[in-house]
């Protein structure tokens, strides 16, 4: 009998389609990056003093990209002919004009006129770290060791200090990075002066790493200020370029309280600090003559019985020397603030029970600043033109997602990078006085054909009733009538977001991977103490870490237990850091919970951790012996109830070895037996092509015992 041609032409359809889908592997998943695997992103940066910008996409510059048709501004071989040594095309600028780019190129700042085709070069030395470039000095602060010193076009190596005590480090971050320091160099405005940061670190505890790459294997001993001991002491000092001196703010800092958010008058007469005592629960907003290095006044204090925590930088408002924003979250969420130095005055611009993010700057006529915040939705960042004079609100973008944006330097206009769960990356320029926009380009999804899973957010309810916001991925080819296990993925500490409104969720593909070929369901929750969710929702933690996300994630347990895909007996558990302390916590504190954990990177008792961040959470251990008793996790070793992997960097300088060998001895002491493996010579994250084998071990060690 012969078969229909239909059932032809749908076997044919079946087979081809089948050819088509293709498979993820996990190390294309874990090193996506450089696979091409993420969404398509170029580089965009606006031109100084104008509404232009340029888009480098590969060995091509150019400008104003899909919006007319101007030429190329300059290529990768028009670079080499006036730079031979140069291998590849910037990937951004220093500075951008209508006329120069500038950026580093092995020891010099190098700016070629792209009109003329000529460079000329600023040189520094060849062991230079932590660069800064300055414009309008033309110059560029810089550090060897612990020394800071400026080059500029007469002199590459001018030194600012000269101090041969190591313990005294200058021109570097200071406070372990916390409270919104991300370098130690500060220039002023129009580039006469330069403050920096300097610490002394003579009371500071020496930690000793181990460096296996010599024969034998050496001490590196690093500075590590451990809860309760000794800190830092700080200062700022002042480097004036015109008379090549350098004066220091006059600070008594022995009580070791943080100086922080340092910012510039525009006038250059004056430099403001975020003073806060190492309680870090009260704040004094300083200004001190340049100069002299004189204190003028406090201009204001903010105290709070948990903790304070300056992140941002005070903003003066336009053609203004004496008015500026400030971000506080002293309302319960971060808001605007406007001070006046010369009336003393104060007044709330802003009332949003939402955090604002960033200020990016100011539109045309200096009437509206322009923020990115997270609106009602704690799980998207959107920008927002708010009057200066009343307060009032514009969202400048609309699409649900999360945007990363730009705004141009004359303020009319910004680039606005966005995505959202399905849709992998649209960029447009965008009008700040309209609604005219203009889609600059549309990146295509890069895993489209591939087998995945689907990945949904989900919202659940705490206790307090607040909300907590999960993500779900579901396995690929998902039969609502089977049984499916589960991974779930946790960081769970502050100034963390693992679910967005971003594309796949703000997922890594390696949970893609899981999901798609190993028919697993993958499950993050953010809990209490996760950011942008205002003081109340991320000070819970305060003085008892691990309660109240311990209490949140197992609300995500009840509810993954009551989906009827899933299997409750066949639950695992990762993560790393403070996603290591939640792993470890929820393993051996809640038994029976989970079959199979991998913590990796793991805070086990919070006295071997840092002064800056650990403090802010938990006090000093002195203050609160109960509260570190209660977390350290050495305490539960006998309440293991499946398998447990410890994995560790060797010289992991954030969270040292000493928690995770301290904890392998408890559990050696009472007989318990636990999994463990290191990353020789790996800090705190496995980072390159051995993050493959990280995910690999994980992962193997999570499908072989989550039975």
């Amino acid at each position: 009998m012969k078969k229909p041609l239909s059932i032809f032409l749908l076997l044919f359809v079946t087979i081809i389609s089948a050819q088509e889908v293709k498979h993820l592997n996990l190390e294309d998943a874990v090193l996506g990056y450089y696979k091409g695997l993420y969404p398509k992103q170029k580089s965009l940066q606006w031109m100084e003093g104008t509404d232009d910008y340029i888009v480098t996409e590969g060995d091509i510059v150019q400008v104003n990209y899909n919006l007319s048709k101007r030429p190329a501004l300059f290529s990768l071989e028009d670079l080499q002919k006036a730079i031979p040594s140069l291998k590849r095309m910037p990937y951004s600028f220093e500075k951008v004009t209508s006329d120069v780019v500038t950026f580093p190129h092995k020891n010099a700042m190098v700016t070629y006129n792209y009109r003329t085709k000529t460079v000329s070069e600023l040189k520094y030395a060849e062991e230079a770290e932590n660069n800064e470039y300055n414009s309008e000095a033309n110059a560029v602060a810089y550090t060897i060791e612990n020394n800071l010193y400026v080059a500029t076009s007469s002199n590459p190596k001018i030194a600012v200090t000269n101090i041969s005590d190591k313990n005294i480090v200058s021109g570097q971050a200071i406070a372990r990075s916390e409270m919104g320091i991300t370098k130690g160099t500060f220039w002023s405005p129009k580039g006469n002066f330069l403050a920096f940061y300097q610490k002394d670190e003579s009371n500071v505890t020496n930690y000793p790493l181990v460096d296996v790459t010599t024969t034998p294997a050496t001490v590196d001993n690093i500075k590590y200020p451990m809860n309760g001991m000794g800190s830092e002491i700080a200062k700022v000092g002042v480097y004036s370029m015109k008379n090549n001196s350098v004066i220091y703010l006059d600070i008594d800092t022995s009580d070791e309280h943080y100086l922080t958010n340092l910012s510039w008058s525009p006038d250059e007469k004056f430099v403001f600090l975020a003073e806060v005592n190492r309680g870090q629960n009260h704040i004094w907003f300083n200004m001190y003559d340049a100069t002299s290095g004189k204190k003028m006044k406090t201009l204001f204090e903010e105290q709070n019985d948990k903790w304070v925590e300056p992140e941002h930088t005070a903003v003066f408002v336009p053609n203004s020397n004496s008015t500026f924003l400030w971000l506080s979250e002293r309302d319960g969420f971060m808001n605007l603030y406007e001070y006046d130095i010369d009336n003393q005055s104060e007044r709330q611009l802003t009332h949003f029970s939402w955090v604002i993010k960033e200020i990016l700057g100011f539109d045309e006529k200096g009437k509206n600043v322009i923020v990115t915040g997270t609106g009602p939705d704690a799980r998207e960042t959107k920008a927002f033109k708010i009057s200066l004079k009343n307060g009032k609100i514009t969202i400048l973008t609309s699409e649900e997602g999360t945007h990363s944006v730009q705004l141009s330097p004359n303020g009319n206009y910004i680039i606005d990078s966005y995505s959202s769960l399905d849709v992998p990356r649209v960029v447009k320029r965008k009008s700040i006085k309209n609604e005219e926009e203009v889609t600059i380009y549309t990146s295509e999804n890069p895993i489209e054909g591939y087998q995945l899973g689907t990945t949904e957010l989900v919202t659940l309810k705490a206790k307090d009733g607040s909300d907590l916001y999960g993500r779900l991925i579901k396995p690929a080819n998902f039969d609502a009538s089977k049984k499916y296990p589960v991974l779930v993925y946790v960081y769970g500490g502050p100034h963390a977001q693992m679910v967005t409104n971003s594309w796949l969720g703000g997922s890594n593909l390696w949970m893609q991977w899981m999901a798609a070929e190993k028919d697993y369901v993958v499950f993050t929750l953010d809990n209490h103490g996760s950011a942008y969710r205002g003081f109340e929702f991320e000070s819970a933690i305060h003085r008892q870490v691990g309660e109240v996300e311990m209490e949140d994630q197992l609300i995500g347990v009840d509810y993954l237990k009551s989906l009827p895909f899933v299997d409750g007996n066949r639950l695992a558990i990762h993560g790393w850091s403070y996603g290591g302390f939640m792993t470890n916590s929820l393993m051996l504190r809640h038994p029976g919970v989970f079959t199979t954990a991998v913590a990796g990177g793991p805070v086990t008792d919070w006295k071997y951790y840092e002064i800056m961040y650990g403090e802010r959470y938990m006090d000093r251990w002195q203050e609160n012996e109960a509260g570190f008793e209660k977390a350290k996790i050495h305490n539960y070793v006998k309440n293991l109830d499946g398998k447990l992997l410890e994995i560790i960097g060797s010289v992991d300088p954030v969270v040292v070895p000493q928690h995770t060998m301290t904890l392998l001895q408890e559990f050696v002491k009472n007989k318990v037996q636990v999994d463990f493996f290191t990353y020789p010579m790996h800090p705190h994250n496995v980072r390159g092509v051995d993050r493959a084998h990280l995910m690999k071990k994980v992962l193997d060690y999570v499908i072989l015992n989550n039975k």
